[in-house]
């Protein structure tokens, strides 16, 4: 009866990993009108960047369509924007989203500004779109681009670069516009006196980053970035504007001088996730490229895509608990099945004490020692640090929250037993309650089951991604398809994080699994411990934010920002290493397997300079 029920769960979970992407598939392909296409582009210096083509099928040789490329920020992949991409295809546009520079599935690159010399690739992909005759159903004379946060200034630097071509040959800039999303910084004069585009910029009200703007504030009526840009290329009879209208459009067309700043009321980060901010987009190539669609801007189905690529990442993660099951009933897993031991004797008086004291101590601790771990990663990786292009430790950003983990797990240990020195061993806690107890051979019998169970989680994205073109992504998390050479990158890193792992692994099933505590409960406290420390830096960095204007963790605010996506790994992390607790009797196989997955999905979702 097991067997069966456990054999149901896992084609259930596998039908809805399936189903899902096939329902995403048909809105990100507006029913069959839009064909998408992966592109590989060769560039300069042996680099490449990849890149998803949306094609709508009214676009042809005798009806060719305005050309958008779309350039994703730090830290994002191509499948971070594909709602706006989505957007545009749907209404008649031709789309190339593409992985930047060093992220995705893009080659790293010779420079360590390739946002600024190179737009993370967008330059040259744009010569060969205005050169190639391949792409024929495109109209060459409305090539735009757009890009969000350091995507932004790929923007408006690609309008720099290729004005300051066409005022060497002496034609159009081969970027007719370009829409600048959540970066104001180099809206300079030195940029701005070479764009020969027309100029969308949208930032966000609560921008995080705009203690960096020049009066320190994210309010674009009177940011003099903002100001700069509407009156660039205006009538020199005319009065220079002091204040900025929001959502008004200046300027000539037929000039290339339209000019529109718009300023919602959003975080940084969730800022491409806005209806209005999506819209503002819509309406503004739109405008450019006098393209009537019929829909308004409003009218958009990308957030349905976002929310079946979270359906399809939480059923692929539990299709690993019935298969892991199904596994451990083969003759070579077989052994690894053990009774589960008793659970804890409930702590009172001082042990209780003990207990929630250890709590706070872990949280502290985890939230104080997160910025202060990325700051000695700079130290430590000088090499990544500086965008260089290294084998070792590769990964800035992952670079901090390993050096973080490694000291916490740690710390794990120590509280762990310093409780059980000072109260457990003297009140009815003992050793083989823990479930850490493992022969050799069983030990490696784990680390095959848990590559297996890591194998098919990914097995299952590479065919969802074949046959539909779709990956499990939710804004800006996502588990999605990666280049072979990060499994090098997994050796590397997941070793240093499973100190981490396997420490959580031992608080959970080993001192927070107590006698009386039903399990829903013992996991959410477990899941909270985990979590709590860098959702308190969260808390500290807005908390602030909204009583000061300006955030707690200036310099480290893109630490902070990636915290985003790692808490609610951190929240779920407990909870699988129960359910394989419980099926094993043991500590090892959840972090083994949570290692793995986890870790891969920080890798391929991070920055990595990788030698070409």
């Amino acid at each position: 009866m097991l067997k069966n029920a456990n054999n149901r769960l896992l084609l259930a979970m596998i039908a809805v990993v399936f189903l899902a992407a096939l329902i995403t598939s048909r809105i990100q392909t507006s029913g069959g009108r839009v064909v998408i296409n992966d592109i590989k582009i060769p560039t300069q210096n042996g680099q490449w960047v990849v890149g998803d083509l949306f094609k709508p099928r009214s676009a042809t040789s005798e009806n060719p369509a305005p050309l958008v490329f779309v350039v994703p920020g730090f830290q994002r992949s191509k499948e971070a924007l594909a709602n706006i991409a989505i957007e545009l295809a749907r209404r008649g546009f031709v789309v190339i989203s593409i992985d930047p520079y060093a992220q995705g599935r893009s080659s790293s690159s010779m420079s360590r500004m390739a946002a600024t010399t190179e737009g993370y690739g967008m330059f040259a992909v744009v010569d060969y779109a205005a050169s190639s005759s391949n792409l024929n159903y495109i109209d060459k004379s409305r090539i735009g681009t757009t890009g969000h946060s350091a995507g932004g200034n790929a923007a408006i630097r690609g309008a720099n670069y290729f004005g300051r071509e066409a005022q060497e040959t002496g034609r159009p800039s081969k970027l007719h516009s370009v829409f600048v999303s959540g970066y104001v910084l180099t809206l300079r004069d030195e940029v701005l006196e070479e764009v020969r585009s027309n100029v969308g910029v949208s930032y966000a009200f609560y921008d995080e980053g705009a203690y960096r703007n020049e009066l320190k504030s994210a309010d674009m009526r009177f940011a003099p970035e903002a100001l700069r840009v509407v009156n660039l290329g205006r009538d020199p009879s005319l009065p220079r504007l002091e204040e900025v209208e929001l959502g008004r459009y200046y300027g000539n067309l037929d000039d290339r001088t339209l000019r529109v700043v718009h300023n919602e009321r959003i975080l940084h980060p969730f800022q491409p996730y806005m209806n209005q901010a999506t819209a503002n987009q819509i309406e503004y190539f739109e405008r450019v490229f006098g393209l009537e669609t019929g829909l308004s801007s409003h009218d958009q189905v990308w957030y349905w895509k976002e929310l079946m690529g979270a359906v399809s990442l939480i059923a692929a993660l539990i299709a690993l608990i019935p298969l892991s099951r199904i596994l451990l009933e083969a003759p070579y897993f077989q052994p690894l099945v053990k009774p589960i031991p008793p659970a804890l004797p409930r702590p009172r008086g001082k042990g209780k004490v003990l207990f929630w004291s250890m709590f706070v101590i872990a949280a502290l601790v985890a939230c104080f020692s997160y910025i202060p771990m990325a700051e000695l990663s700079q130290k430590l990786f000088v090499a990544a640090s500086s965008r260089q292009m290294t084998w070792f430790f590769p990964q800035r950003m992952n670079n901090a929250v390993m050096l973080w983990a490694i000291l916490n797990g740690m710390l794990g240990y120590l509280l762990f037993f310093l409780s059980y020195r000072l109260f457990g061993k003297n009140n009815g806690v003992r050793p083989e309650m823990w479930g850490a107890s493992i022969s050799r051979p069983d030990l490696l019998r784990t680390f095959w089951l848990a590559l297996t169970l890591f194998f098919f989680y990914f097995l299952m994205v590479f065919a969802v991604y074949f046959l539909f073109h779709v990956d499990y992504n939710f804004l800006f998390m996502g588990v999605r398809v990666f280049r072979p050479e990060l499994l090098i990158l997994l050796c590397m890193y997941a070793p240093l994080f499973f100190i981490f792992f396997l420490s959580n692994s031992l608080r959970v099933n080993g001192a927070m699994r107590l006698e009386g505590d039903p399990e829903w409960k013992s996991m959410l406290v477990s899941g909270v411990a985990n979590s709590l420390g860098l959702f308190l830096i969260v808390i500290i960095q807005y908390a602030t934010f909204a009583a000061t204007g300006t955030v707690y963790w200036t310099d480290g605010w893109l630490y902070v920002n990636l915290l985003f996506a790692v808490v609610p790994m951190m929240f779920v992390l407990p909870y699988f290493n129960r359910y394989f607790f419980r099926v094993t009797g043991r500590i090892y196989l959840g972090p083994m397997v949570t290692c793995l997955i986890f870790i891969m999905v920080l890798i391929s979702n991070t920055v990595f300079y990788l030698p070409l």
